[in-house]
């Protein structure tokens, strides 16, 4: 029988290993800058085109490398981060495993270059799919300059799994500014289809997070800071009333690399309890220190989970610390939650406390309330009703009473019998049929109706837009900015004008008829939440989380009082929609009950 096991090429090695190294753009721009950063750059760009798919390029002022080092770069476990397996437990780079290059350049397009200071010349090296096509000597300036083309050109299905634009772009944001968060110190640079995102400059950590969230986000935070022998802690926490409902900006480093630690963020999420309302997440920036020798970080390809070798020691440090820092900043009550600080009787009247004297009752013996004051500045206004002529005038008033109350009565009952539709409890809408009766939610049919309005004005007909008096700046950061940016045209199919974009901030000039001023903001918030879920990529896509969105934000809140016009007009509009039985998120709009199911309530 034939040997049957042979040893894989080193261009299919790599492709397999590209698998999980590789699984999208951002992956690229983690290993890129990761490299920069260990190489000592203090300048880093990121240039980008269509989300990373087409072109990602990282300019560093670094060391650089040598000809020979620029070959080896790019082959399989070939670092100069680690010499033997003992480094593995005392890491201080990034990057250890050798494998992120040779991944790339098995699936895309790839040039370097680079040179070394003391060097006149650097080196130019070309690589498809892992051949090496040229290396030449040029003329470039120190560091190292890498830029990946045309990602996963030899691999389509891989390419044609990758999200739209706007959500890889999100997930290069997210990983371009977890490395701008570990490193404040570094200046970062990042282009997206030659527009300019962020430009962070050398800064400490406070106003590296104020730039890139936003100018909003210094009022929020708390520092932190904690010293022990075994762990160091410091960063920031968020406000308890700023939590968002989303895990949006929940961020750990440990020694300056980020992690992602379920264990670690109930810690802080315990000690923010009581602060917090149902369904709410802190924000958090903290910074973790530990021995390099006493964490394991070699347990998973993106690196990103960590083994730590007392893990409920951190958790209790780690949960005491936001703890005290709420407490220390007057965020959290400390012990009556109830007390009013103005009612407490301050300390320089203690001593006169007791020599205070018990008041005198004076009292009037001549005082009579019953007695009759005749012609009197005080004489009450108080007019007694004019006397009834005759008894029988008493049962007049009553019949006459007593029929007029019968008369509202009817007519009220009149009322009971032609109106069609009735409001319970502000939140269900009651409406009869020849079968039955139907249950209609207010506030999903609402949705429907609100949905299927908004995606027939984006898709089929033109939106009407109506222009504001005075044009409304709003205040986002890089990362909201860019993601309204590349969904600008669906914005404006919608009805939405928009004026001027700035880095941080989007003035608009005009909004869809549906929309109230005072709505903008929510809208656009709760929009960009929507796209942040990630959903999966289609021509349509877009358009559709807009018009669910929309509807979600804009529709009739459980609670809200309706009249009998709104009520027939909700009645007759969600039986006008193509889809009338459930809400654009998949729930039932109405139930109907039927003549006989009545019946059989009150006969069985």
């Amino acid at each position: 029988m034939p040997d049957i096991i042979q040893l894989l090429p080193d261009h299919v090695a790599n492709q397999i290993a590209a698998g999980e190294v590789v699984q999208r753009p951002a992956s690229v721009v983690k290993e890129l800058l990761e490299n920069a950063i260990d190489a000592g750059a203090t300048n880093i760009k990121l240039l980008l085109k269509d989300a990373g798919k087409t072109l990602i390029q990282v300019i560093d002022d670094g060391k650089g490398m040598s000809v020979t080092d620029a070959r080896m770069s790019f082959e399989r476990h070939a670092t100069s981060k680690i010499q033997k397996a003992e480094d593995l437990f005392n890491l201080c780079t990034k990057g250890f495993r050798g494998e992120a290059l040779a991944s790339i350049a098995a699936i895309a397009h790839v040039e370097l270059k680079t040179k070394q200071a003391q060097e006149e010349l650097g080196t130019c090296l070309k690589i498809e799919g892992s051949n090496i096509i040229s290396q030449d000597f040029i003329s470039t300036g120190k560091g190292t300059s890498i830029a990946v083309k045309n990602l996963f050109y030899n691999i389509p299905a891989r390419r044609n799994f990758l999200k739209s634009d706007t959500v890889e772009t999100r997930h290069v944001i997210d990983e371009f500014q977890r490395v701008a968060l570990a490193h404040p110190s570094i200046s970062f640079l990042l282009h997206h289809n030659d527009n300019e995102v962020y430009h962070l400059k050398s800064c400490n950590l406070r106003k590296r997070i104020v730039s890139i969230f936003g100018i909003k986000m210094n009022e929020k935070l708390v520092p932190i800071d904690e010293q022990t022998d075994i762990l160091n802690i410091e960063g920031f926490v968020a406000k308890p009333e700023f939590a968002k409902r989303k895990r949006g900006e929940q961020f750990f480093f440990v020694n300056n690399r980020f992690i992602k630690s379920s264990y670690l963020n109930h810690a802080v999420v315990n000690a923010f309890d009581g602060l917090l309302e149902q369904g709410a997440h802190p924000s958090y920036f903290l910074y973790l220190t530990v021995p390099a020798n006493t964490i394991d970080i070699n347990i998973h390809p993106t690196k990103t989970e960590i083994k730590f070798d007392n893990e409920k020691a951190l958790y209790a440090m780690l949960r005491a610390t936001v703890k005290h820092s709420l407490g220390q900043y007057n965020v959290a009550p400390v012990l009556d939650f109830n007390r009013d600080a103005n009612l407490d009787t301050p300390y320089h009247f203690n001593a006169t406390a007791s020599a205070a004297k018990a008041p005198k009752i004076i009292v009037d013996p001549n005082f009579n309330p019953f007695k009759e004051e005749k012609n009197t500045a005080s004489q009450s206004n108080y007019k007694p009703q004019k006397q009834t002529e005759s008894w029988e005038s008493l049962y007049t008033s009553v019949a006459v009473d007593t029929s007029e109350k019968q008369e509202v009565l009817f007519d009220n009952q009149q009322e009971i019998d032609t109106k069609k539709t009735f409001q319970i409890q502000r939140k269900y809408v009651l409406s009869s049929i020849k079968s039955g009766v139907v249950l209609i939610h207010q506030s999903l049919a609402h949705q429907r109706i609100l949905y299927e309005d908004f995606l027939e004005s984006i898709t089929v007909k033109e939106a009407n837009s109506q222009q504001l008096l005075f044009p409304v700046k709003i205040s986002f950061s890089s990362k909201e900015i860019e993601m309204i940016y590349t969904i600008k045209t669906e914005l404006e199919n919608a009805g939405f004008s928009f004026d001027e974009f700035t880095k941080d901030s989007v003035t608009i000039k005009g909004i869809p008829v549906s929309v109230t001023e005072s709505k903008i903001t929510i809208i656009l918030e709760e929009l960009l939440s929507d796209i942040d879920l990630e959903l999966p990529d289609a021509s349509f896509s877009h358009f559709d989380v807009m018009a669910k969105s929309f509807a979600k934000t804009l529709s009739i809140k459980t609670g809200t009082q309706l009249s009998e016009k709104e009520q027939e007009a909700l009645v007759n509009d969600l039986f006008s929609c193509k889809e009338p039985s459930i809400s654009p998120f998949g729930k039932a709009t109405f139930k109907t009950l039927t003549l006989n199911e009545i019946d059989n309530l009150f006969t069985s």
